[in-house]
């Protein structure tokens, strides 16, 4: 099976070449996306290999579809830029990537810590050789109370590093991890937005978590609590986050991720009009700190991606048990 893997980054490339070499693969590298008008280029039968920048929907899986393309793998642990409730109606199969949960749930740690020392009034005066304090008196981590909305693997991962500041822990999640419940103690959904400090969220966007963030829910938390997400953008609705921090409900914003970035992150748009309003004016709040989607950035977890991104499209023609297999 002739495998193309799309949107490769350079520093995929090393891993891939070892996996070519390893399995004596037929591997095209093609640094743009997939999109449809490339699809019928591609060899029949052939595997794909994605990531998460571009829409997978009925047109494009339907085009894979006529060329017997039956296996897609996205280097990704998100998968909600897939449809494949569709894809399994039609027979093809989806895998996602796996990685250990360590890099983003230290990143969260590190992004509730600049949102609570002020880091990000104190760069911008630093670079203007302004050495002042007024304004940037931050809190102690063991005085507030951490709600963690989502306690898998990532989830735990941050609770366990939260564990050793000394905070109280709040845990949500429809399902109780034994692994945990020595760190933090499970509560609703709305106890934790009414009594947590700093609220971080970790769980898949599906529609039930959509905007799971907004105008109701924001209004049921303190005030001037402090938001993280490392997760998924559009688990939080943009327009809510822009007028709470205007009124200062929200008190700092921590987002690694943000709705509608899609055709963004990733991509050097200096030269560029920039034409997401939204993204724009939020980002430019004084207590908002975001940055490039890349949470899950090191040198394990690309190296990670990239090997489940092969073996599971291995795994799934040659009808194997595949861990990360969807559909």
């Amino acid at each position: 099976m002739k495998i193309y893997a799309f949107e490769v980054r350079d520093d995929e490339k090393e891993h891939f070449e070892a996996l070519r070499e390893q399995h004596s693969l037929d591997l095209e590298l093609n640094s743009d996306g997939l999109t449809t008008d490339k699809i019928e280029k591609l060899e029949e039968g052939s595997g794909i290999s994605i990531l998460g920048l571009l829409q997978y929907g009925k047109e494009e899986l339907d085009l894979l579809k006529k060329k017997n393309i039956n296996y897609i793998s996205t280097r990704t642990i998100g998968f909600n830029h897939i449809d494949t409730a569709y894809a399994k109606k039609i027979g093809i199969h989806v895998c996602n990537a796996s990685y250990a949960p360590n890099g983003v749930a230290d990143y969260t740690v590190m992004m509730i810590l600049l949102c609570l020392r002020n880091y990000k009034q104190a760069l911008w005066r630093a670079n203007v050789n302004d050495y002042s304090l007024n304004g940037l008196i931050g809190k102690d981590v063991k005085d507030l109370t951490i709600g963690i909305i989502g306690t898998g693997k990532i989830g735990a991962a941050v609770i366990k590093n939260l564990s050793g500041f000394g905070c109280r822990i709040l845990a949500s999640d429809k399902y109780v991890n034994e692994n945990i419940v020595q760190y933090a103690e499970y509560v609703s959904f709305d106890e934790l937005l009414e009594n947590s400090d700093v609220i971080s969220l970790h769980m898949p966007l599906l529609p039930e978590t959509y905007h799971i963030i907004n105008e109701s829910t924001i209004a049921r938390m303190k005030k001037g609590v402090i938001l993280i997400n490392c997760a998924r953008g559009s688990l939080m609705d943009i327009e809510s986050l822009i007028s709470n921090i205007e009124s200062e409900q929200i008190g700092a914003l921590g987002l690694d991720c943000i709705e509608t970035e899609e055709n963004i992150v990733h991509k050097d748009r200096r030269t560029e009009i920039f034409s997401n309003r939204e993204m724009a004016y939020l980002r430019q709040f004084k207590n908002v700190i975001h940055t490039q989607h890349m949470a899950f950035y090191t040198v394990s977890a690309v190296k990670s991606m990239v090997t489940c991104g092969i073996n599971g499209l291995l795994d799934m023609a040659a009808g194997n048990c595949c861990e990360t297999q969807i559909c």
